[in-house]
């Protein structure tokens, strides 16, 4: 379906929606509809029906599944703003900011149009347009973001919410719940596989994270990698937390680091090397230009949105330096830098005059059935920022899935989609108990 791509601005053009449906297999009418979504930003749904298919599977007799494809991504009008998805994936930290201002240039007034609350009114569109009265939305990641979004703007059209992998709108934006929840992952995973020792582990974290502060690691990947505090930060709290627990007994970057971080202490970096090559050989999961577009339209900025460049770049070292050593077993500048959704990404984005973003809207969440998951392993959404989410509905249940990174609806026994179906025909939580024999991941003994 057409959609403006700017309410009130015509000259800007439109933007062309797509969905699609799962249909439900029984005979009688459907007893809901949910609409997921995977995240991101900028991650399209109709090319991954399979893999919504295999997490609502549970529903399916009974449900209709909505796909949407948030503006911007998959067959919605995907966006181009001249940046490559490698390079921001793994370019410095001086080479993403550049990328954020390269795509702010190419975009102009058209930037507008991209923002969490314009794709929540196109689902609410689609909804319409479908004579569907109440949604269950599926939030996953970023999802969780939009979801209530959302469920803010078109409360009456909710029946009940699911969110996994949850952050809330003002979530800390130094990310610091992210940095302690790397240390914590670490010293589970040590304590359930006996193979080694969180707290020895944690420590190596942080010798090899302040080496490489001072001396970068080459590393031939799928393209050439310089190792740096930074560009570890990323890709222990982003890449190695992800997936986890979807394969139990494969070996995984996350199991295999604290053995890599311990040999990198000793001088040899062999394994720290294989880790970086596992957690850059996926391609980039999201659209890029609609990553950097909606995070900098939206996620709080550390600075004012009116302040010059200079006065931007102050205010940030300013709020860096308030929170010195509230960064696990980082520095403060080295995780921020790592961060591809915060830090000083958007320093050079300019921002939407007038714009509100999602932390600043104060209009009440619906009074639904709400659940929230995440994984104890998670850096990428810890519990901390689940429990923030859950804690803005008067009637949420929040659930910490044991040896499941981001997101625990990965996981293969069926225990979460179990207890997401329930939920969905219910509105309660049920059959949790099962979360307890979710087996620990495998981990590479640590040998001195």
């Amino acid at each position: 379906m057409s959609r403006p791509l700017v309410d009130g601005r015509p000259d800007l053009g439109v933007v062309e929606v797509g969905y699609a449906r799962i249909l439900h297999s029984g005979g009688q009418s459907a007893a809901g509809t949910i609409v997921p979504n995977p995240g991101g930003p900028g991650v399209p749904l109709i090319s991954h029906a399979a893999e919504a298919a295999q997490v609502t599977a549970g529903l399916l007799d009974d449900h209709d599944v909505l796909l949407i494809d948030p503006r911007g991504t998959g067959v919605s009008g995907a966006l181009d703003c001249g940046v490559g998805a490698d390079e921001f994936q793994m370019g410095t930290r001086e080479q993403q900011r550049a990328a954020v201002g390269r795509c702010a240039d190419r975009l102009g007034d058209r930037a507008a149009g991209y923002t969490t609350a314009a794709t929540a009114d196109d689902f609410d569109a689609v909804r319409a347009q479908l004579g569907i009265d109440k949604i269950i939305p599926y939030g996953i990641s970023y999802g969780t973001y939009l979801m209530p979004v959302y469920a803010q703007r078109h409360a009456e059209h909710v029946a009940a919410m699911v969110l996994t992998g949850a952050y809330s709108h003002d979530h800390d934006p130094l990310q610091r719940p992210n940095a302690a929840a790397v240390s914590l992952a670490l010293q589970r995973i040590c304590e359930r596989s006996g193979v080694c020792d969180g707290a020895m582990a944690v420590d190596d974290l942080r010798t090899v994270a302040a080496r490489l502060r001072e001396r970068p690691l080459a590393v031939r990947a799928k393209q050439p990698v310089a190792l740096d505090e930074a560009k570890l930060a990323t890709l222990v709290f982003e890449a190695a937390t992800s997936n986890v627990g979807a394969a139990p007994q494969t070996m995984t970057p996350l199991g295999m680091l604290p053995a890599a971080l311990h040999a990198a202490v000793r001088g040899d970096d062999a394994g720290l090397s294989e880790f970086v090559r596992l957690t850059t050989e996926e391609p980039a999961y999201e659209n890029i230009g609609i990553y950097m577009t909606v995070t900098c339209n939206d996620y709080q900025p550390l600075w004012s949105p009116g302040a010059t460049l200079a006065e931007r770049e102050a205010q940030y070292r300013q709020r860096l330096a308030a929170a010195a050593g509230e960064f696990g077993a980082f520095s403060a500048e080295g995780f921020a830098a790592g961060q591809r959704d915060g830090g000083d990404v958007c320093l050079r984005w300019p921002g939407i005059p007038g714009h509100q973003r999602p932390d600043q809207v104060t209009t009440p969440m619906p009074d639904v059935p709400v659940l929230v998951l995440s994984g104890d392993l998670d850096a990428v959404t810890p519990d901390a920022n689940g429990k923030q989410l859950a804690a803005k509905f008067a009637h949420s249940t929040f659930l910490s899935v044991p040896n499941t990174g981001h997101v625990p609806d990965l996981e293969p026994s069926g225990c979460v989609t179990g207890i997401v179906a329930r939920f969905v025909r219910t509105g309660t939580v049920s059959g949790a108990e099962c979360a307890a024999s979710i087996p620990p991941i495998v981990v590479a003994p640590v040998t001195n």
